[in-house]
């Protein structure tokens, strides 16, 4: 049963706003007394036709009585947003319907209120897992493949329940098994857990931990690459860039004699180890006065290259040891001055560090790349849930950014269907 608000008055009807003046201030509190903002009217007019609308502020006028004899009354002013038409119990977004002038203004009800959202999608679209904040009786369903197709947000401060409604909204989602929304059925969860929080939310789930994780280095784009070996505020950062992307490349076109075209960035398999044996080489290299092709080696040989990508193919292969330095005859190379030492010292210490086995140990040399999507697909494993947790809190901090940059491009990029001798299967991979 509606109950009216007093002396409650409709004075400006605008295409995106409602104003609402009330001037009986006991008893709008008396019949208005759980309405705040983000409650619900209803206007309503002569023929059946009411509007739906939604509180969005508050606000009070002063106004003189007639002929100043009394103190000032005071308006309510509220300034609500239209959200559409209620007719015969039927709830339609947006419309023109009503008529003017509106005659009542009151409370929405429970029943009107669900029916706002009672015919939005087809049955099969439906996924709900939400309830109106002020009325947690009355829920609240999502278009289930538009939700899930778009980037969402959860904010909050620490300690508001983030992970919590996360972890609700997928367990939801992967129960949704018969009736409303059953399209994440053949989907697969990818949920990256920097704490270590989610997996007693999905205990069937597929965890990956630092240990069970491989991601092969040379999946690493320029981006990630320069992230991961460059120092941030160095000053010699431009030199070490191109030097980095010389050796890269060489080590690839070592790998890859059959592929014509190699860039910095192509994502094809190399020895990382060509990596630092040619670091290695280049801080202790020696080289002819007159000609810095002529390279002469410890053992008394000597090879003339015939440019510099030769000579730093050369160098990746192995470890070498350098002719030393004589007055007028053999000299320092330019690398060999200290001015790289830092730099080579830092690439060494990142590829041999065990913490970062995941990354360049010897099964990321061997691990192919559907191999690598199927870890995270659920379908190296025995299980059949359709979620995989990557456990992150077992990777160094430096390299989160990283990591979580790595597998979403991978995930997104990379359709794992079309892979030579792929066994993944499924309408795809949501990354949360």
């Amino acid at each position: 049963m509606h109950t009216e608000i007093a002396l409650a008055e409709v004075i400006a009807v605008y295409p995106n706003k409602v104003r609402i003046a009330v001037d009986d201030l006991i008893n709008f509190q008396a019949a208005g007394e759980a309405l705040r903002v983000g409650s619900f009217l209803k206007v309503s007019d002569n023929d059946n036709v009411s509007l739906i609308c939604i509180i969005e502020s508050f606000s009070i006028e002063i106004k003189d009585t007639k002929g100043g004899v009394h103190e000032p009354k005071r308006v309510y002013m509220i300034d609500s947003y239209p959200l559409g038409t209620l007719k015969d119990g039927i709830f339609n977004r947006g419309g023109d319907e009503l008529a003017i002038p509106p005659k009542k203004v009151v409370p929405a009800t429970k029943e009107e209120i669900t029916a706002i959202y009672a015919e939005a999608f087809q049955s099969q679209d439906r996924f709900c897992f939400s309830a109106l904040s002020r009325q947690r009786d009355i829920s609240v369903p999502v278009h289930g493949d538009r939700f899930f197709n778009k980037h969402i947000a959860v904010v909050g401060a620490s300690g508001s329940g983030k992970s919590s409604s996360v972890a609700t909204i997928l367990q939801k989602a992967t129960k949704a098994k018969n009736g409303e929304y059953a399209a994440l059925n053949n989907s697969h969860i990818l949920i990256f857990d920097l704490h270590s929080e989610y997996s007693s939310a999905f205990p069937d789930a597929n965890i990956i931990t630092a240990e069970d994780l491989t991601l092969p280095y040379w999946l690493l784009n320029e981006e990630e690459m320069e992230n991961m070996f460059l120092e941030s505020g160095d000053n010699n950062n431009y030199n070490q860039e191109a030097l980095l992307r010389s050796i890269v490349t060489s080590a690839k076109k070592i790998a890859n004699p059959k592929i014509e075209k190699v860039n910095f960035d192509t994502p094809i398999t190399y020895d990382i180890q060509h990596i630092t044996n040619a670091f290695r080489n280049l801080t202790q290299e020696t080289k002819n006065a007159e000609n810095s092709l002529s390279i002469k080696f410890k053992d008394g040989n000597e090879i003339e290259f015939t440019d510099a990508e030769q000579q730093l193919e050369h160098y990746c292969k192995t470890l070498l040891e350098f002719a030393p330095t004589e007055r007028s005859k053999i000299n320092k190379g330019p690398y060999a001055d200290g001015s790289i030492d830092k730099f080579e010292r830092r690439v060494r210490s990142k590829i041999s560090n065990p913490r970062l086995d995941f990354l360049f140990g010897p099964r990321a040399k061997e691990i192919s790349l559907s191999e690598t999507l199927e870890q995270f697909t659920g379908y190296a494993s025995k299980s059949q849930s359709n979620v995989t947790i990557l456990d992150l809190s077992g990777i160094p901090f430096e390299l989160l950014s990283i990591t979580v940059s790595l597998v979403s491009r991978l995930m997104v990029s990379v359709q794992p269907t079309h892979l030579p001798n792929s066994s993944i299967k499924g309408d795809g991979v949501r990354v949360f």
